[in-house]
C-alpha cells in the first residue's frame, strides 16, 4: 500500500486512492491543492452533491467492467455547494490490490462552463429562430456548403424539407425586375468582403408565382486571403404585410392631406414639456403668420387672439391641457397679414408619442363664413317670428291653392284624389264626370276671356245643382266631377245630369255675344259600403267617353258591356299599333273597266288589315280606331308603298291606280316632297278625294297641294259624289279629272226611273265639265247595260270584280275572268 501511495506522489495530475466504497486512502499533493478538504479518513462522496453520489459509484462499477480502460465522469466537486467546481474524474483499478482504485481529478471548470454557456446560447438562438419569422441562410463559400432554414423556404412558398439549388442566376431571376439592380449591388458589396451588417428590401417571386416582399440582413463572417467573402450569413424576413400596411398608410396619408387641403383645415402639434408648438402651412395661412415660422413657443401666437376673446380662449387651452381630455375652442383673431377679423374653431386631443412625450394635436379652421350665415339665419329667424301671423295666413292660402282651382275656386284633381281615398270603403258613391262640348271652339274664336267666363259659369251651375253632401271639383281644362253619396236612387242621378245638360246648353252672353256650350256626362255608381272610389272614377270616365261618342250633349251610365267594349277597343288599338310596326296593312285592288269595251281601265287601292289571328280584315274593323289613334296617314302611306311596288313589278301592263287620300295627309306641307320620290310616273297614279270633306272650303296647304298634284300630272277623282254637299262651284275650283258616283245612287237605277234620270244628269254635268265619270256599286248585268247607255265612262262593282289581293289580281288579269 505504501508503494501505491508513493506512486501517487509521482503523478503530475491530482489523484486519490479510494476503495470500492469511495473512502479515500491517500491523495497526492496536487489533489490536496485542488481539493483542500480531502483527507485519508474522508470519502470522495463528501466532495459531491448528494444527488451525484450514484454517478460516483457507477464510475467505480464501470471501471471494474472495463479494467483495461479508465472510466470517466464530469462532475462538480467541493466540500460545499458554493465551492464545487467542474472536475473530470478518471478511475482505474490498482493491479494486485483488489478493491482499490486510483482516481485522477482534472480541473475542467473553465472549459465546461464555456461549453455549457455555448450550448445554452445555441438553444436560446435556435428557440428564437424557430419562434420568429426569420429565415436563416448560410453561404459557406470556402467549403461549398449552402444552408437554408425551413422558414427561409416557407417564405418562398416551398416545403420546409425541399431541396434548394444554390444557383445565383436562378435566384436573381426570381427577383422582381424593378429590384434586380439594387439587389445585385447589395450582393456585390457582401461578396467583396464587407464585414458590416447590411440590409436590403426587395420582391421575390414565390413558387406559386406571386411576389413576396423580403427584408434581407446579412454580413460577411469569413474572408479569403484576397479579402473577398468566404462565408456570408444572414436572415430573411417576410415583410409583405408590412409593405401593404405602409402602402395603405401612405394612401391614407395622401387622402388625409387632400382632405385637409380641400377643407382648408390647419393642423398643429404642441409639445407640453418643451412648451413649443408646430403649425402646418395651412394654419399659418389661416392665422396670417409669416411663412416658414412653423415652430414657435407655445405662447408666441396668442397675441393675434381678439382682446375680447383672449382670456376665455387661453383659459380653455390651459384647462384642456391640464385635464388631459379632448377639448374645443372658439375665438376670433385679428389676422396680422391683413388686419382682417376672422372666426376660428379648434378641436384638440392629448396623446403620447413614440418617445413617450406628452403632446397635444389639434385642428383649426376658419368659420367666418359659417358665422356670417348663422348670424344671417338668426336675423332671419327673428324676422320670421315677427311675421308669424302673416306666414300662417300665407301657409293657409297656399294649402287652399294647392287643393283648389285658381279660376273657379273649386277643388282640384289633387283634392279629388284625397277625397276619393277617404271615401273608399266607407259608403255607397256615385260619380258624375262632366266634359264641356264646343268649349275649344269658344276659346279659339272668342278668346280665353270668354273661355274663362264659361268655366266660371259651369262651376256655378254645378254648385247650384249639387246637393249639400256632394263634392264638386274641376279636374282639367273643361272637365268636372261631382262625387255624391248613393243609396240606390238612380232617378236622382238622372235628374241631376239632365239639369246640368239643360242649364249648360242655354245661351250665355259674353260681352253681348251669345255663347253656347253643351255637356256630356258619364255616370258610375256603387251602392256597396266597400266600393272602390278610384275605380268608380275610371268607370265614370268610360261612360263619359260613350256619351261623347254617341253624339254629345247627353249622359250615359257605366255598364259592364261598356267596359267590355272599351277593353276590346284597347286591345284593337294595341294590335293596330303593333301591326304598323310589323307592316301588316296591305293593299287590295278593285278593278275598274271601260263601260264600252269592258277592258281593264284602272285599279282602286283599298286598305286591308292582315291580322295575324283573324285573317284579312276590311277598313270597317279598324278605321274608326285608327282615326282616334291618328295613324290613318301612316296606314295609307304603308298601303301606297306596297301597292306601288306591286305596280312596278307589273311593268308596262300595269293599269292606272288610284288611292284614297285623307284630309290630314292632303294638308301635309311635305306631301309633294314625298310624292316626288314615288317609283312610277305620276300619270299612272290618281288620288280619290272625299266629296264630303272640303270641296267648298279648300284653302291653305290643302288647296296648294291639290293644285300641285294637278300640275305634276297626278289624276284627281271625287269619291262618293252625290253623298255629300259639294256644289258645282266646288267642282270648278278643284277641277277633278274624274267623278265617282256614289253606290247609293247607282244601286236603285235598275228599278227607279227618277234615280236613273238623276245619275244620267250627273254624268252629263261631269262630261260638260270635261270630266270622266265612274259608277261605283255595279252589281248586275242590268247595271252594266243601263250605264253603258247613259254614256258612263268607267264601271266598278261586284258584277265585274270584287276587291282582291295582288296575287289574285295577277291571275284575274291573265284569265280575264270578268269577260265570262
Amino acid at each position: 500500500m505504501t508503494e501505491i501511495l508513493s506512486a501517487l506522489d509521482l503523478l503530475p495530475a491530482p489523484a486519490v486512492l479510494v476503495d470500492e466504497r469511495l473512502r479515500i486512502s491517500g491523495a497526492n499533493e496536487a489533489a490536496r491543492l485542488l481539493l483542500p478538504s480531502i483527507s485519508a479518513s474522508s470519502s470522495l462522496l463528501d466532495q459531491a452533491a448528494v444527488e451525484d453520489g450514484d454517478k460516483l459509484r457507477n464510475l467505480v462499477i464501470l471501471c471494474l467492467d472495463s479494467p483495461r480502460s479508465a472510466a470517466g465522469l464530469d462532475l462538480k466537486l467541493g466540500s460545499a455547494a458554493a465551492e464545487r467546481k467542474w472536475r473530470n474524474l478518471q478511475a482505474k483499478p490498482v493491479p494486485g490490490f483488489q478493491g482499490f482504485f486510483v482516481v485522477t481529478i482534472l480541473d475542467i471548470h473553465a472549459a465546461k462552463t464555456t461549453q455549457i454557456e455555448t450550448r445554452h446560447w445555441e438553444e436560446r438562438w435556435n428557440a428564437a429562430l424557430v419562434g420568429s419569422d426569420l429565415g436563416v441562410w448560410d453561404h459557406d463559400i470556402r467549403r461549398g456548403i449552402y444552408f437554408y432554414s425551413g422558414k427561409w423556404k416557407e417564405i418562398r412558398g416551398l416545403q420546409r424539407d425541399s431541396d434548394v439549388e444554390a444557383d445565383y442566376e436562378t435566384w436573381i431571376g426570381a427577383v422582381h425586375p424593378d429590384d434586380r439592380d439594387r439587389v445585385r449591388s447589395y450582393i456585390e458589396k457582401q461578396a467583396a468582403g464587407d464585414l458590416s451588417v447590411t440590409s436590403c428590401e426587395y420582391r421575390e417571386r414565390r413558387a406559386d408565382g406571386e411576389y413576396v416582399w423580403i427584408e434581407c440582413r446579412g454580413a460577411c463572417f469569413e474572408t479569403f486571403s484576397d479579402g473577398t467573402a468566404a462565408r456570408i450569413i444572414g436572415t430573411d424576413l417576410d415583410i409583405t404585410a408590412r409593405k401593404e400596411a405602409e402602402g395603405q398608410i401612405e394612401r391614407l396619408k395622401q387622402r388625409f392631406e387632400l382632405a385637409l387641403e380641400a377643407t382648408r383645415i390647419g393642423v398643429f402639434e404642441a409639445d407640453i414639456a418643451d412648451q413649443t408648438v408646430q403649425f402646418d402651412d395651412t394654419l399659418l395661412e389661416i392665422f396670417g403668420l409669416p411663412p416658414g415660422s412653423n415652430i414657435m413657443g407655445g405662447d408666441d401666437w396668442l397675441h393675434i387672439i381678439h382682446p375680447d376673446d383672449h382670456v376665455a380662449a387661453t383659459q380653455r387651452i390651459d384647462d384642456g391641457t391640464a385635464s388631459g381630455t379632448d377639448f374645443s375652442n372658439d375665438f376670433r383673431i385679428i389676422r396680422p397679414s391683413d388686419g382682417a377679423l376672422r372666426h376660428i374653431r379648434a378641436r384638440a386631443a392629448r396623446f403620447v408619442d413614440g418617445n413617450g412625450r406628452q403632446k397635444i394635436i389639434g385642428a383649426n379652421w376658419d368659420v367666418t363664413d359659417d358665422i356670417s350665415v348663422r348670424d344671417e339665419l338668426e336675423r332671419a329667424k327673428v324676422l320670421a317670428e315677427t311675421r308669424n301671423t302673416e306666414l300662417e295666413t300665407i301657409r293657409t292660402r297656399l294649402e287652399f291653392n294647392a287643393l283648389h282651382d285658381d279660376l273657379t275656386g273649386l277643388p282640384n284633381r289633387r283634392y279629388l284624389d284625397e277625397t276619393l281615398a277617404r271615401r273608399s270603403g266607407t259608403a255607397g258613391l256615385a260619380i258624375l264626370h262632366i266634359d264641356l262640348d264646343r268649349f275649344k271652339q269658344i276659346n279659339d274664336t272668342l278668346g280665353h276671356r270668354a273661355g274663362d267666363f264659361m268655366l266660371g259659369h259651369t262651376s256655378a251651375v254645378l254648385r247650384s245643382t249639387a246637393g249639400p253632401d256632394d263634392f264638386v271639383a274641376r279636374i282639367g281644362g273643361d272637365e268636372f266631377v261631382i262625387v255624391s253619396p248613393f243609396e240606390g236612387n238612380l232617378c236622382r242621378l238622372q235628374a241631376m245630369a239632365t239639369r246640368i245638360i239643360d242649364q249648360l246648353r242655354a245661351p250665355v252672353h259674353v260681352d253681348k255675344t251669345p255663347c253656347r256650350v253643351g255637356a256630356s256626362v258619364g255616370i258610375a255608381f256603387d251602392a256597396r259600403s266597400d266600393c272602390d272610389a278610384t275605380q268608380l272614377l275610371q268607370n265614370a270616365d268610360m261612360a263619359l267617353y260613350r256619351a261623347k261618342s254617341n253624339g254629345k250633349n247627353r249622359y250615359e251610365f257605366f255598364t259592364i258591356e261598356l267596359q267590355d267594349q272599351i277593353v276590346v277597343k284597347k286591345r284593337v288599338s294595341d294590335e293596330i299599333l303593333a301591326s304598323l310596326e310589323r307592316g301588316e296593312f296591305i293593299p287590295y285592288f278593285q278593278p275598274q273597266f271601260d263601260a264600252r269595251s269592258l277592258d281593264l281601265a284602272g285599279l282602286e287601292t283599298l286598305a286591308r288589315w292582315a291580322h295575324p289571328l283573324e285573317g284579312i280584315l276590311p277598313p270597317a274593323s279598324f278605321l274608326a280606331i285608327a282615326e282616334e289613334l291618328d295613324v290613318v296617314s301612316a296606314i295609307d302611306a304603308m298601303v301606297m308603298e306596297k301597292a306601288l311596288d306591286h305596280m312596278k313589278a307589273l311593268g308596262a301592263s300595269a293599269p292606272k291606280i288610284s288611292f284614297n287620300i285623307s284630309v290630314r295627309r292632303l294638308s301635309d306641307p311635305e306631301l309633294m316632297t314625298k310624292l316626288d320620290r314615288l317609283p312610277i310616273p305620276p300619270e299612272k297614279i290618281s288620288f280619290e278625294l272625299l266629296e264630303t270633306i272640303f270641296l267648298d272650303e279648300s284653302e291653305g296647304d290643302l288647296a296648294a297641294n291639290i293644285e300641285a298634284l294637278r300640275s305634276r300630272g297626278f289624276g284627281l277623282e271625287i269619291d262618293d259624289f252625290g253623298s255629300g254637299h259639294a256644289s258645282v262651284i266646288g267642282l270648278l275650283k278643284v277641277k277633278p279629272h274624274t267623278l265617282k258616283v256614289d253606290r247609293a245612287l247607282i244601286k236603285p237605277i235598275v228599278e227607279n226611273r227618277e234615280q236613273r234620270q238623276l245619275v244620267e244628269a250627273i254624268i252629263g254635268i261631269g262630261h260638260s265639265l270635261g270630266m270622266k265619270v265612274t259608277a261605283e256599286g255595279v252589281e248586275t248585268s242590268a247595271h252594266i247595260d243601263l250605264l253603258r247607255d247613259m254614256n258612263c265612262d268607267l264601271l266598278q262593282g261586284f258584277a265585274l270584280a270584287k276587291p282582291m289581293s295582288y296575287t289574285d289580281l295577277r291571275g284575274f288579269i291573265a284569265r280575264q275572268d270578268w269577260r265570262r
